[in-house]
């Protein structure tokens, strides 16, 4: 066994089947939460900030060495409790319940601002959860890239009859969640264009082949699209500059992309964005000694930036935002046009909600590749006749390399679900894989996120805004045998603008295993079908009776 060190030496997780935990339950939980600080997967590990601008899976050192210590105690009748990052105690349970239940960055409603956050963050009392990074969850930018495929193949299946061969995306951010719009372009067989102002995350990404080559400017950028584009080539083209500034220079040109969209961290203005006219190091000074002007400018830029999103629509483009909250940022800042273009969930991917398909993610405790290998040639087999799985399997086995504790993700039915826990948990017990799996998901889905500027925007009752399902999502896992629960606010969007849960699960080849993933694989898609039919959509409602939710299972 590896691994497990304090800060100030290298945080790997542990591999192998060697344990320094009471069980495998807890073991699980130490190897998820060191692996999203793993500095190969984490953007910033310094910092304990895993992706998203500054989306931390601890809220200090001090807090990260506790949770380390604290999991190596508990026994496998209590349950940690971690408060913004900060374990605060434990309290005896059940077995059956979770190891570890986490509230993250939650404020009351009225104080739900960045303003408020800030200061109570500088004080040392919260930190912003992010999504996975709180939840532990996060495997690198495989774990955003399907939402990204499944995005732009319904581009390509609406409008360029199944494929982007031959066309020119735009985007720009290529941070944990943006550098996985390159790599769904290209196995799209579609060209993009990707902006970045940080050289050190295009050399990444091009190191980890999310990207092909790098220019420094946007003439050479096209010139390179376009080539490419006639030739029926697909390429990914990072390009060193600032959003802001190249998009403009984009609206204004004679050059109009077929889709636009953009992957900043706009969600996170003061940390997460960059103005236009600002160098990153001018930015990072100014975000030190002078945060009310940098605002200020962070504003204007996004008046200017969504503006030119909306006139390269009028030239022709196909237009969305991919989930930063860049329009509702460009609209308080007052660009009254702001949500003029759709958000990509309302217009691409909530028929999948209806239909009960949606994120999950399994991550080998062993460290070995070949466990993640196996699994996918069993659902290869078992699940064949799902051409949208078969097809992302086969593509991310080509593409993804694996970056600490190797993981897949996978968006699957409601049917592929449930039988998912039974499959790994066999393999597990029978000895097949070298050690056991946790189950996990992105928080991106319809009832585990009330997000009213991504997965709940436009909801066909009116009701984006309504916060009770996630909640529910959260306390039904906790109460069906998920080994970690989280509920947090503010994940993808920002502070203010969601509410969302995540959970963990351990398929360790037990009895008990078997009970809990057969629950827990049902909640997530179960309540996502509900959920949509609650809210009147007729694709819910006929799968919702094809399913026979409506009574118990």
């Amino acid at each position: 066994m590896r691994g497990g060190n304090h800060v100030g030496q290298t945080i790997l997780s542990p591999i192998g089947t060697d344990i320094s935990c009471k069980n495998w339950e807890t073991e699980a939980l130490l190897r998820l939460f060191l692996n999203s600080l793993d500095p190969r997967v984490a953007e910033n590990r310094q910092e304990l900030i895993v992706y998203g601008g500054r989306g931390k899976a601890a809220r200090n050192i001090e807090s990260m060495k506790a949770i380390i210590d604290e999991l190596r105690q508990l026994e496998s009748d209590q349950t940690l409790l971690i408060q913004s990052g900060k374990p605060v105690g434990i309290f005896r349970t059940f077995p059956f319940s979770p190891r570890v239940i986490s509230s993250s960055t939650m404020l009351v409603p009225k104080y739900a601002t960045d303003e408020v956050f800030s200061k109570l963050e500088s004080k040392g009392l919260m930190m912003y959860g992010q999504s996975t990074a709180a939840s532990w969850a996060y495997i690198g930018v495989q774990g955003i890239l399907q939402a990204t495929f499944e995005t732009m193949s319904e581009i390509a299946n609406r409008n360029f009859n199944g494929s982007l061969k031959g066309k020119v995306i735009l985007t720009s951010g290529l941070g944990g969640m943006g550098s996985a719009q390159p790599l769904s372009v290209t196995m799209n067989g579609g060209v993009c264009i990707v902006v970045e102002i940080d050289g050190s995350k295009i050399d990444k990404r091009l190191k980890n082949n999310y990207c092909d080559i790098k220019v420094d400017s946007l003439e050479e950028a096209i010139q390179l699209a376009k080539e490419a584009a006639e030739q029926g080539q697909s390429l990914s083209i990072a390009l060193e500059g600032n959003a802001a500034d190249v998009y403009a220079k984009v609206a204004e040109g004679e050059f109009t992309p077929d889709i636009a969209t953009d992957q900043t961290a706009a969600h996170d203005i003061l940390n997460g964005y960059i103005p236009s006219g600002v160098t990153l190091e001018q930015a990072i000074y100014l975000r030190r000694k002078r945060q009310k002007k940098y605002l200020e400018l962070a504003g204007k830029s996004l008046v200017a930036h969504v503006d030119a999103l909306v006139q390269i629509r009028k030239k022709g483009a196909i237009v969305f935002e991919y989930g930063n909250n860049l329009r509702g940022q460009a609209h308080n800042a007052g660009y009254k046009n702001a949500f003029s273009y759709p958000g990509f969930v309302s217009e691409y991917l909530r028929p999948l909600y209806c239909d009960g398909r949606g994120p999950c993610r399994w991550i080998a405790l062993s460290g070995n590749p070949g466990d993640i290998y196996k699994i996918d040639d069993v659902l290869l087999t078992k699940f064949n006749h799902d051409k949208r799985v078969s097809r992302w399997i086969q593509f991310v086995q080509e593409k993804i390399y694996f970056y600490g504790l190797p993981a897949r993700t996978c968006w699957l039915d409601f049917n592929e679900r449930r039988q998912l826990g039974n499959i790994i948990n066999n393999m597990v017990a029978n000895g097949e894989l070298s050690a056991p799996v946790a189950i996990t998901r992105d928080h991106s889905e319809g009832s585990t996120m009330a997000s009213p500027y991504r997965e709940t925007e436009g909801m066909l009752d009116g009701s984006d805004a309504v916060a009770d399902w996630p909640i529910l999502n959260g306390l039904l896992n906790a109460s069906a045998g998920s080994s970690m629960v989280s509920i947090q606010h503010g994940g993808g969007v920002g502070i203010g603008n969601s509410i969302h849960s995540g959970m963990t699960v351990v398929a360790d080849g037990s009895i008990d295993a078997a009970k809990k993933l057969s629950n827990l694989l049902t909640i997530d898609p179960g309540l996502n079908i509900i959920r949509h039919a609650d809210a009147g959509y007729e694709k819910a409602n006929q799968t919702l009776h094809r399913l026979q939710l409506n009574k118990p299972l």
